[in-house]
């Protein structure tokens, strides 16, 4: 059973850091490149960080550039998003999914797989 599992998230002030892990079970993400997309009410799915199947090259949304960072660890089956300088604007629910088109990561659209997803709420 493929499963995606998202934990990490939580209600944090601006500014503030958090770590969203996710444990992928049912496959090996090995072959895999893995995302973190995030959805706020009324928007559309956005993509905010990716990580290629090799490990070897990250890709970020221009919102999160520089705050963000995404690993993998495919020994573990896992990966993990660190977001430093928290803003109220990266408040959404945080999704994890995994692809194996390997030409759009960006691309919620190409992914095979997601979680359910953990909520992210940044306010003072």
């Amino acid at each position: 059973q493929v499963q995606l599992v998202e934990s990490g998230g939580g209600l944090v002030q601006p500014g503030d850091s958090l770590r969203l892990s996710c444990k992928v079970s049912g496959f090996s993400i090995k072959v895999y490149h893995m995302g973190w997309f995030r959805q706020a009410p009324g928007k559309e799915r956005e993509f905010v960080a990716g990580v290629e199947w090799i490990g070897t090259y990250t890709y970020y949304g221009d919102p999160v550039k520089g705050r963000f960072t995404i690993s993998r660890d495919n020994a573990q089956n896992l990966v993990a998003l660190q977001m430093n300088s928290l803003k109220p604007e990266d408040t959404a629910i945080y999704y994890c999914g995994a692809t194996n088109d390997y030409g759009n990561i960006r691309s919620a659209s190409a992914y095979n797989f997601w979680g359910q997803g953990t909520q992210v709420t940044v306010s003072s």
